[in-house]
């Protein structure tokens, strides 16, 4: 063997021994066949809290290497989390799926996939006072008396916030009472809280009477509440050509800019980044979360219906492993 042979043979042998000593263990470089493993981060909604937790602890059961890491607020405060302070997340769940749109789609997400609706109520502690001359017919009168109060989320960081606010405009129209939404937008505002949830330690210490709400939270946290009309709970997805006559602007996207939000029935919309932290737990997530048996069977369960699969606008774009739970609009 000549000496050009010996330093090709040599280098040869560096460069394996090199390569050996790369890392291997980063959620990038996971083998395709292997287990998830490592931290999963998952913003999501608030009226997702409960359960999400309980799809948490059901799927680290199953693929207990990885510990999932859950952060609960307003829909677009959580979008503003990736897009303003740029911070790690995996999977975001909005109880909005136009926030994933808006906000998320394309830069920061690929695809956006509905998975559940709600509707919105008016809640109570089943022992307060105020509560016992409330009904579906007298509502309005009994919360805007000045004894009352009630509560709301912000419609800047919270759909639910927006959504109250498109409740009052449509129960406006619906009982023919001009200046009602105006009223009821402008009392209370003290009770404003930055997520739906922040809302009940108020109504637990007694400190308002009412809480505009989902459903699906009302339910999971025992409440007693009355239901609303379906001309005016955004319950109803046959009933968006009415809902769409409600508007509320509010923050958009970039600092300065407002969005206008139209009416329409309720739709959870769930993703994942683009720049997930580890990709293999999170589409693993997102498949256990989406699957008619696990995930989905946990939020019927907890007062959602699901309405998997549903047509999605970013058909194209979804993972072939999670097509099965979305559809093509129109077939395409």
């Amino acid at each position: 063997m000549n000496k050009q042979h010996l330093l090709i043979g040599m280098q040869a042998v560096i460069l394996r021994l090199t390569s050996s000593l790369q890392p291997t263990n980063t959620a990038n470089n996971q083998n395709p066949g292997a287990a998830p493993s490592g931290d999963l981060i998952i913003f999501h909604a608030g009226s997702m809290t409960v359960p999400i937790k309980e799809i948490a602890d059901s799927f680290m059961k199953t693929y207990p290497a990885v510990k999932v890491l859950t952060e609960a607020a307003g829909s677009r405060e959580c979008a503003r989390k990736i897009t303003d302070i740029g911070k790690p997340c995996d999977i975001m769940v909005s109880s909005d799926y136009k926030v994933i749109d808006e906000m998320l789609v394309p830069k920061y997400a690929a695809f956006n996939i509905a998975f559940a609706t709600n509707e919105m109520v008016i809640a109570y502690m089943p022992e307060n006072e105020a509560a016992k001359a409330i009904n579906p017919d007298n509502w309005i009168d009994v919360l805007l008396k000045p004894s009352v109060a009630y509560g709301r989320s912000d419609p800047n960081s919270d759909p639910c916030g927006y959504r109250s606010l498109m409740v009052m405009q449509l129960a406006e129209k619906h009982y023919n009472r001009k200046g009602i939404a105006e009223r009821m937008s402008a009392k209370d505002n003290r009770y404003i809280r930055p997520k739906e949830v922040d809302l009940l330690a108020l109504l637990e210490s007694n400190s308002i009477d009412f809480i505009f709400i989902y459903k699906s939270v009302a339910c999971q946290h025992k409440l007693s509440y009355i239901t609303l009309p379906s001309e005016l709970n955004l319950g109803d997805p046959t009933k968006n050509s009415l809902y769409e006559q409600a508007k509320v602007e509010v923050t958009g996207s970039k600092p300065g800019s407002h969005t206008l939000m139209l009416g329409e029935a309720m739709v959870y919309g769930v993703t994942m980044l683009k720049t997930a932290p580890n990709p293999m737990a999170a589409l693993t997530f997102m498949k256990f979360f989406l699957e008619k048996t696990k995930g989905v069977q946990l939020i019927q369960r907890n007062c959602q219906p699901s309405i998997v699969p549903y047509p999605s606008s970013t058909y194209n774009q979804i993972p072939d492993e999670l097509k099965p739970f979305a559809l093509p609009i129109n077939g395409k």
